[in-house]
């Protein structure tokens, strides 16, 4: 009986045991527990943030405006799209899709403020390179060259004539446009150029970029390559022909060593004796630290006085903008060319008034009346260009509408909201030009210094 009661006292020692270590493992688990569950729920704080920002008003939009002005609108760069061609094929509807592709989504219901935008970034893509009275007014002096009007003695004709071409030969020359390699394109419209100059004209031309390749490693000696090709003197088919068929499109663009060293090349043709025109064609920005603007205004202000425009071949924005600088320090005229057509009608403006030198010298260098600004060297095709460039940007901005349309990305309601602001803002571009052309008929009796002087007068306030 004792041995019954001393094995309960045991049994009841032991369950109280065990209870007071589960009721102790309870305890020291409960800190860990909540710790888990407060890992795994947000805090209060956190969570009021998070509705606080879901509450906030959107960023206000901002839509860039549209220019008022030629003179504000021929100042945006061009778009790299800005001569994307289309068609109605398959295939070129997903080229338009995958071109575009970064445009604002406007595939829901869109605000009006949301299409502007799009608007706006689509414009940017597609932007031609308009040209304004300023443009205009540069080309008439170029023309003027010879008129016994002009008070500066760097369009005088002179008893030399002069023409040097620095011929960008950088890597980039290599590349293809509408099928043919630039520099193959850029030789041709040379030669075509050259050889309806007058036998007494005298002509040469410099490379530059020619040498290593575009590789780091041979930036250093491509930046320090430029050459006379051929210098300035009487044309010489097969021997100018030698010189073309030895440029090689290889390296960097030294444009600033290029036109420090056309500045010897021309040293001993002084601007008292020779009327020197330069040309510099390039199909991008100088890629060397060689100061392309400041090597071009000291060529201008030397005592060779040259006339100096600038021609981009098949050029980006970068590009545009730095020969665009270039052009504007010198007072010359900056011309876009996409091809070897378009290369090839700037360079024949100046067999034209190389034709009115050749006919002055033939009249013992006496004063020759030069042809009426209506008739002369077709100042009246630019504004043509103008509208056509109105025109086809217009068409293709359309056609990204018509093609997001068609995909279910625009519904329609938006493409007609910017067809239709598409059309008013194309509609005052077009009469901006009609208003220009109309001002430039005015000019048909006058003299090329009446003209220009009419032109400086009524668009001063744009150029300071």
């Amino acid at each position: 009986m004792k041995a019954i009661k001393h094995f309960l006292v045991l049994l009841i020692g032991l369950i109280v045991f065990v209870s007071g270590c589960s009721q102790e493992a309870e305890k020291s688990k409960e800190p860990a527990d909540k710790a888990k569950t407060a890992e795994t729920k947000p805090a209060k704080d956190e969570k009021a943030n998070e509705d606080q920002e879901k509450e906030e008003p959107k960023e206000e939009l901002a839509v860039d405006p549209l220019p008022t002005t030629y003179q504000e609108l021929e100042s945006l760069s061009q778009g790299p799209y800005h001569d994307l061609n289309y068609d109605l094929t398959e295939e070129n509807q997903q080229m338009f899709l995958e071109t575009f592709k970064e445009l604002p989504d406007v595939s829901g219901t869109p605000t009006e403020k949301e299409l502007d935008l799009f608007y706006s970034e689509v414009l940017k893509m597609v932007q031609k390179d308009y040209k304004g009275p300023e443009e205009a007014i540069k080309r008439l002096k170029f023309q003027s060259i010879g008129s016994p009007e002009m008070k500066d003695t760097r369009y005088e004709f002179k008893e030399n004539l002069n023409v040097e071409i620095i011929l960008d030969a950088s890597g980039s020359m290599a590349q293809e446009v509408n099928g043919k390699v630039k520099m193959d394109a850029a030789k041709d419209a040379i030669n075509q150029f050259v050889q309806k100059l007058p036998k007494d004209a005298k002509v040469g031309i410099r490379v530059y970029g020619h040498k290593g390749s575009n590789a780091d490693s041979d930036k250093q000696l491509s930046c320090s390559s430029s050459e006379i090709m051929y210098p300035i003197s009487s044309f010489d088919s097969g021997k100018f022909q030698s010189s073309l068929d030895k440029i090689k499109p290889t390296g960097w663009t030294p444009i600033g060593l290029a036109l420090n060293e056309a500045k010897k090349d021309l040293s001993q043709f002084d601007g008292a004796t020779n009327t020197n025109i330069v040309y510099l064609v390039s199909d991008g920005v100088s890629t060397c630290e060689d100061n392309p603007v400041e090597a071009a205004k000291s060529l201008f202000g030397s005592n060779i006085k040259p006339i100096i425009n600038v021609i981009g071949f098949d050029i980006d924005n970068e590009g545009q903008k730095q020969l665009k600088e270039i052009a504007a320090a010198t007072e010359g005229i900056y011309t876009s060319v996409a091809d070897e057509s378009e290369l090839s009608d700037e360079l024949s403006q100046i067999n034209q008034l190389a034709e009115s030198w050749d006919e002055w010298k033939k009249k013992g260098m006496q004063s020759i009346d030069l042809k009426k600004v209506q008739n002369s060297l077709d100042i009246f095709v630019y504004i043509t260009r103008e509208e056509v460039k109105s025109q086809k940007e217009k068409d293709l901005i359309n056609h990204v509408a018509f093609v997001l349309w068609q995909n279910e990305m625009m519904t329609a309601e938006s493409r007609v909201y910017i067809e239709e602001k598409n059309r008013e803002y194309h509609d005052w571009i077009d009469s901006e030009i009609l208003k220009f052309k109309e001002e430039l008929h005015t000019l048909n009796e006058m003299n090329y210094s009446e003209a220009i002087k009419t032109l400086e007068e009524k668009y001063q306030q744009n150029t300071q």
